[in-house]
């Protein structure tokens, strides 16, 4: 593989920060831009001072003027916590953020992977979810400045492609947990195991019988990076496991890796929040060659490894 300049955006979150990890094993020079608003410099203080990787902080909000051959835009709060914090910072990183994204990438002749999320899909109607679905979305609910935003989003990576030319790939990605989650972002894999190794109860919503697929982060990360460096589709594509979990064995899958004598506790289910969440992947499989290969069990132990490393250290 010829090494390239590579541009990651939120490249110091969760996401990110693995995927800079992996190209820089494969020899790329990598810059990673980040606001931190929701990203963390402990996920890419291992990478500071590697001679082919850089750290950049700034807000795509505003213009960026960056040579790369490769853009891998991750900048966005993912969690409801983050992203219902500052809504409208939220819908301007998906717009106005996408758009400086775009323009960079047609000043500079990049290919550009866009990465989208099932909650394009919102509360769906359909199930498991295909890339032909239009999805259910509120408009104007609390979580509309996520779901919109990157609804434009798609349709301005689309837009560009088709007006300009530009190289765009678009991947949706389905609910991810592993390491380097923030531990107190609202999302359910991470709360269950902060919760588990707190010896509190494990909240679940609703009657708990609402699914999800969970992907562990490496799995994604391969997805990335293949539908990148493909040349048959532009997408989207469905990135996530097609085995759903209720969110109650979730809970016990938690308890049972953590060791904890954790119970569960219920309080209502938030507005909006879909009933079930799975994805179809047969795109996936067919123009990437990819579906998941990490079991449940697996991947909550390395999460649960994790956070139980920082909590000894006192950094939890």
């Amino acid at each position: 593989m010829i090494p390239k300049n590579i541009l990651v955006t939120g490249g110091a979150g969760f996401l990110g920060s693995h995927l800079c990890d992996r190209l820089i094993e494969q020899g790329h020079e990598v810059i990673c831009v980040d606001n931190f608003f929701s990203g963390s410099k402990r996920n890419v203080a291992h990478l500071i001072g590697h001679p082919r990787f850089e750290l950049v902080r700034h807000d795509i909000v505003r213009p960026l003027f960056i040579e790369a051959d490769q853009i891998y835009n991750l900048a966005c709060p993912a969690s409801p916590k983050a992203y219902q914090h500052n809504p409208i910072k939220t819908i301007k990183t998906s717009t106005v953020g996408m758009v400086n994204v775009l323009g960079l990438a047609k000043r500079c002749g990049a290919r550009v992977l866009h990465t989208s999320t099932s909650e394009v899909y919102g509360d769906p109607e359909i199930h498991p979810q295909t890339e032909d679905y239009w999805g259910n979305v509120n408009p104007i609910g609390p979580r509309s400045c996520y779901d919109e935003g990157k609804r434009v989003a798609e349709s301005l990576c689309m837009n560009y492609h088709l007006a300009h030319g530009l190289e765009v790939r678009i991947v949706r990605i389905f609910n991810t947990y592993g390491p380097r989650m923030h531990p107190d972002d609202g999302r359910v894999v991470s709360n269950f195991i902060m919760q588990a190794l707190r010896g509190e109860d494990l909240t679940l919503y609703g009657d708990g019988d609402q699914t999800r697929s969970f992907c562990y982060v490496a799995d994604l990360i391969d997805a990335f990076m293949r539908m990148m460096n493909q040349d048959e589709e532009t997408g989207p594509v469905n990135i996530g496991n097609p085995t759903e979990n209720t969110m109650k064995e979730l809970a016990e899958a938690v308890i049972k890796v953590s060791g904890s004598n954790s119970g569960t506790t219920y309080l209502p289910l938030p507005e909006d929040d879909p009933k079930q969440r799975c994805p179809n992947i047969d795109m996936a499989k067919r123009v990437l060659d990819w579906q998941p290969k990490t079991n449940l069990e697996t991947g909550l132990k390395h999460a649960v490894d994790y956070y139980r490393e920082r909590m000894q250290k006192g950094e939890l």
